[in-house]
Order: structure tokens, then sequence, then C-alpha cells
């Protein structure tokens, strides 16, 4: 769900944050910031889960946002992630990456869908959940470990769908 307001853009996440919706969101985010939008508040008080993908795509953001020397300070706003995320977010080293505060839910915000692209190709999604590990890998050196295995997966699953695209 994302809603616009004074310039702020806020983006509700319902249920899993997974692979399936880091494109959308990493489209979302492109598009937005081709607009002018410099703030991004998540709220994730209704979100149960998010896997390494959609993390790894969400701290690819946030360091693009960082490096761009925004003067808004932190430019992406995590409220309300459950215990279980906030942790997560610890143990991935991605945490100061955002500001991540406990707030009640946004008034007045009226939030609208998120148009999900329906012609996903699957290099598409494979190329972005690839992204995302390797952006996770590149922060913390404990997660070369846990992801490696599954950024060699992904690199030559890509090479295999990138080469039958040719065809």
């Amino acid at each position: 769900m994302v809603a616009v307001c004074d310039q702020v853009v806020f983006i509700k996440i319902n249920g899993r944050a997974d692979f399936n919706l880091s494109l959308d969101f990493k489209k979302l985010f492109q598009e937005l910031r081709r607009r002018g939008y410099g703030r991004f508040v998540l709220e994730a008080r209704n979100c149960l889960m998010m896997d390494s993908t959609f993390l790894g795509m969400l701290a690819d953001v946030a360091l693009r946002f960082c490096n761009a020397d925004s003067p808004l300070g932190f430019p992406l706003e995590l409220i309300n992630p459950n215990p279980r995320i906030a942790e997560t977010l610890e143990n991935l080293g991605v945490a100061h990456l955002f500001k991540i505060t406990h707030s009640p839910a946004a008034s007045g915000v009226n939030y609208e869908p998120l148009a999900q692209a329906g012609d996903k190709s699957k290099t598409e999604v494979t190329r972005t959940c690839l992204e995302a590990h390797i952006t996770l890998m590149g922060l913390k050196a404990e997660n070369v470990q846990k992801f490696k295995d599954v950024a060699q997966f992904l690199a030559e699953d890509l090479k295999r769908l990138e080469s039958g695209d040719k065809k």
C-alpha cells in the first residue's frame, strides 16, 4: 500500500515481504526517486517477516540514498517492525541504514494498493535476488558465509537464464 503526503512517501508493508515483492518495491523506489521524492516511511506494523532478498533490496536502496548525502538524514524510516524483523536487521548488519521508530499509525494517510508488475521475467527476479544478496554480503563479513552458496546459485542461474534469453 502506498500514499504520498507532503512530499513524503508512505509505504505500508502487510504480510510477508519477500523476493516476490522485491522487484516491485525496487521499481517503486526508482520511479518515485526519479520524480523527486526523497523521504520514505515504511510502516511495518502488519509485516510478518522480511526475507533476505527483500532486506537486501531495502539495504541497497538505503545505501543509494546515503551515498547521495541526503540533507534529510535518514531518508528511509522503518516504523513499528516486529521484534523478529528488528533482530534480523541487526543480525544482518543493516539496521544502521534506517531510522527505526515505534509510533502510532500515521493518521490521515490514504493508502492505495501498490501496482504489481505482471510482466516480471525470471531473469529480472533472479538478478534482483542476486543483487540483494551481494549487498548483504558487502555490508557484514558474517553475511558472506550465510549467503555465498545462495549468491553462487543465483549467479549461475542468472547466467543460464541470460544465455537462454539471447537464443
